[in-house]
């Protein structure tokens, strides 16, 4: 099964502020970078409890139908009415392993913790980083500490209008 990761960032590396606002992210999501025709791949998604909570604040819900695998070993808040939302819990590669067995072909990995743990354990092959041209200081890295160099191959980096940069790598090359 191919993982990958569609993400934002500060220019300092931050996805959230250290309380988990996204106040600093273009109104909307900015300008179209590439997110529809992303989704368009993906059968499922793997996230954490912590994003699930930060998107149920959001006035849509932005994953339409597909499938959203919360990770989590407590219960989850509602969903809005058409989501799709299941919990999980274990390691990755129990979690790889059983989405694989329901025919699931393609995951969108999101969510610091849930990412920085895919990555140790060899498991996502794209990482979609979108930088947004501010400085927040502090907050929620991408990266944390990693046992070992993840070794990435260049794939290509965009520009947007608006300052949005966005680089795209292969995990593991």
């Amino acid at each position: 099964m191919k993982a990958s990761v569609f993400i934002g960032t500060s220019v300092d590396g931050f996805i959230a502020r250290a309380n988990g606002d996204l106040d600093w992210l273009p109104p909307g999501g900015g300008e179209p970078h590439g997110y529809d025709e992303f989704m368009a791949t993906v059968d499922a998604l793997v996230i954490g409890r912590k994003t699930f909570e930060t998107v149920l604040t959001f006035d849509a819900w932005p994953y339409g139908d597909k499938p959203v695998f919360v990770l989590s070993s407590r219960p989850l808040a509602p969903a809005p009415p058409a989501a799709v939302v299941e919990r999980m819990s274990g390691d990755p590669v129990e979690i790889v392993s059983q989405l694989a067995a329901r025919g699931i072909r393609h995951v969108y990995v999101d969510g610091g913790i849930t990412i920085q743990r895919f990555l140790q354990d060899g498991l996502i092959q794209r990482l979609i980083i979108t930088r947004v041209p501010v400085l927040i200081g502090a907050g929620i890295p991408l990266f944390g500490v990693t046992q070992r160099d993840i070794v990435l191959k260049h794939i290509g980096t965009r520009q947007y209008a608006s300052g949005l940069v966005q680089s795209e790598y292969e995990v593991g090359v």
